[in-house]
């Protein structure tokens, strides 16, 4: 300030004093839009992890119950040979011993029809549990979508900032809102 109390101002200086009593007007925005972009793709980045070990879990259920079914099949098999052999047995055994043989051959087949029920069921139950484990899975490709275009957009939003290249954060919003759409349609999915 001069003695006579006017002080005289230069184009940058002047520049200077606005920008501080404004703001960096765009900084603030990226800086907001960065951050909202950031806690979106933590909630997206959760559920795309949550999504996938419910599928690996439905996929490992599927996995046990078509081995238990696998077993009861096999028992099946041990029970239809035994069955077999009780039949044989019943043919060449004498004929006051044959009463015996097909007493054990009805109980192998009735045995048979139990244990064929129990592996009809985990068949079915396996086969179940593997369309869940898909379906659980199917939203989790648009869900990486979306986060890698979050990513890209807070990226690119960071990037303005250095450049001043205004062009950078439409591009960035683009990015973002393509990216916030792909996150709906996986919760609709």
């Amino acid at each position: 300030m001069s003695e006579d109390g006017f002080h005289v101002h230069g184009a940058h200086e002047h520049a200077v004093e606005h920008h501080a009593q404004i703001g960096d007007n765009l900084a603030s925005q990226v800086a907001i839009f960065t951050a909202i972009l950031a806690s979106l793709a933590a909630v997206i980045s959760y559920q795309g992890s949550a999504t996938q070990n419910e599928s690996m879990l439905m996929k490992n259920d599927a996995v046990l119950k078509k081995a238990q079914a696998s077993d009861q099949w096999n028992y099946y098999e041990a029970k239809s040979y035994k069955g077999h052999l009780m039949e044989l047995a019943g043919e060449l055994a004498p004929p006051d011993k044959q009463g015996f043989y097909k007493d054990q051959l009805q109980k192998y087949e009735a045995e048979k029809k139990e244990v064929k029920s129990k592996a009809e069921e985990l068949d079915i139950a396996s086969d179940k549990a593997n369309q869940e484990s898909e379906h659980l899975l199917r939203p989790h490709h648009k869900l990486a979508q979306a986060m890698t275009l979050i990513q890209i957009a807070i990226s690119l939003a960071s990037i303005t900032v250095l450049t001043r290249k205004k062009w950078l954060f439409l591009v960035a919003a683009v990015a973002a809102t393509i990216g916030i759409a792909l996150w709906g349609l996986a919760l609709l999915a």
